[in-house]
Formats: structure tokens, C-alpha cells, sequence
């Protein structure tokens, strides 16, 4: 990404982007924050907040600047248009219904899991997973499940690119461990996230493939580790969620 021979970014869309980032982290914010911590002048930083303004990206409250609606418009539809959303959410509403967790439906988009869709079953536990949220991939069972089945210059790509930040003491860090447990994900069909991305929380991954194998999205289901053991985590969850995706896989396939 943007590393193509005399490649050069665009500084104004890279200032409006980096003032967008810095609503969402903070709510909303002046001029002079958004100026402060950008490290631009305060002229450029009102001439940036007010074009967003103009176009409707953002919304003025008194002197304070907040992202508008427009991004919901733009991500509804970028979501729509995902073939395997309209294909896996019924089984992801279904899932939650019986298992009575969280599920979600996830794809890769630069080298990071995607959530873009999620159901929850009566006791679900609340996670910092939220539609949108960007996950590295290493870090969660869908994550890994997508990973395991990529093309192998593909996953060496992502290693490279993104790494293996540790989210909990859990996660998997070592490249060696990681690509290891990524064969057995293969060779089982599924992944199981065991408090690697939140402390407290397992989960069971299962991918969603194309016909040529690679995987186009991913389910999971995910609660507290009291509930998820034993045979529920290692036998029941992955019999459901490998069930759900052939499903979904033979009705993509059709569609």
C-alpha cells in the first residue's frame, strides 16, 4: 500500500484524514486541539474543518467539530455490497439464537480483520469488538481462521507488514508458533481463540471459502472462557459454526 516506485502522498488528503482519525478518538474537538495535536497551524486546521464541514463529513457545535452521519451513509453501503454479508447474516442471527453468545461475521481487508456484522444471543458479553473495529489477524479465532486460509505469499505479506502486536499475555507472538498453529487450524477446520484478544473471552473461528479455497470471511462465536471449555469449545461450537459456514459457502457459490 503506497509504497509503488515515485509514489508521493497527497499532504492535504492526508491532514483531512488524520483530523477525521482524530474526531473519532476524541468525540469532537476546536480548531485549536485539532491544530495542537496534528502539529499544523491553527489557519490550516480551521480551512480543513471547514471544508469537511461544508461537504458534511463533519458537524459544528459551537466551536467544536464531531464526524457527521455521512460516514454511516458511506459504510452501509460498503458493507452492503460485501456479497457474503447478505449471505452469512442469517446465519450469524441464527448462531446467536442458539448458542445464546456473541457472533460475528469478519473479512480481511489490508492485512486486518474486519467485523461487519455481529448478533447477540441473551448472554452475551460485551467486548470492545464493534461493527467496523479493525482486528489484527493474529489476535482472534475468525482472525486466524482467514489467515490459515490465504494464499502463502499472501499470509508471509501480512506478517511482514503487520506484525504480532500482543493484545493480552496470551496472544500469539512468535512467528514460528503462529504459522504452526495456523497448519492446525487447517487441518481441523476451525480456530479457538483463548483469551488471546481479551482477557476473560474465548472463541471458536470457522472460515468462509471461495471455491478456490481461500477464505472470503469468517464466524465466530465468542464468550466468557467460564462457559466457553471443554467440549462446548473444542466439539459442540465448532460442529455449529462449521455447519453455518458450508451453508453459507454452497449458497454463495449459488447466488
Amino acid at each position: 500500500m503506497g509504497s509503488e516506485p515515485g509514489y508521493r502522498p497527497v499532504e492535504t488528503v492526508e491532514t483531512a484524514l488524520e483530523i477525521v482519525a482524530l474526531l473519532k478518538r476524541r468525540d469532537q474537538a476546536g480548531v485549536t486541539a485539532i491544530a495542537d495535536e496534528l502539529g499544523i497551524a491553527k489557519s490550516t486546521a480551521s480551512r480543513h474543518a471547514r471544508t469537511l464541514e461544508d461537504r458534511g463529513l463533519l458537524v459544528r457545535e459551537g466551536e467544536a467539530y464531531r464526524l457527521g452521519t455521512w460516514f454511516l451513509d458511506y459504510g452501509t453501503y460498503v458493507r452492503n455490497r460485501q456479497p457474503v454479508f447478505e449471505a452469512a447474516k442469517p446465519k450469524v442471527d441464527e448462531l446467536a439464537a442458539a448458542t445464546d453468545e456473541k457472533v460475528w461475521c469478519v473479512i480481511e481487508e489490508h492485512g486486518v480483520g474486519v467485523h461487519i456484522y455481529g448478533a447477540e444471543g441473551r448472554h452475551s458479553v460485551r467486548t470492545h469488538a464493534r461493527v467496523g473495529r479493525r482486528t489484527p489477524l493474529h489476535q482472534f479465532a475468525a482472525g486466524k481462521a482467514i489467515l490459515a486460509h490465504l494464499p502463502e505469499a499472501r499470509i508471509g505479506t501480512i506478517l511482514e507488514e503487520r506484525g504480532l502486536e500482543a493484545a493480552t499475555d496470551e496472544t500469539i507472538t512468535d512467528r514460528s508458533e503462529l504459522r504452526e498453529r495456523l497448519e492446525t487450524i487447517r487441518e481441523r477446520g476451525y480456530a479457538i481463540n483463548r483469551e488471546e484478544s481479551v482477557r476473560g473471552v474465548r472463541a471458536v473461528g470457522a472460515p468462509i471459502r471461495s471455491d478456490s479455497g481461500d477464505a472470503v470471511a469468517a464466524i465466530s462465536v465468542a464468550g466468557p472462557a467460564n462457559r466457553l471449555r471443554g467440549e462446548v469449545l473444542t466439539e459442540e461450537l465448532p460442529a455449529l459454526l462449521l455447519g453455518a459456514t458450508n451453508e453459507i459457502e454452497v449458497n454463495l457459490a449459488h447466488s
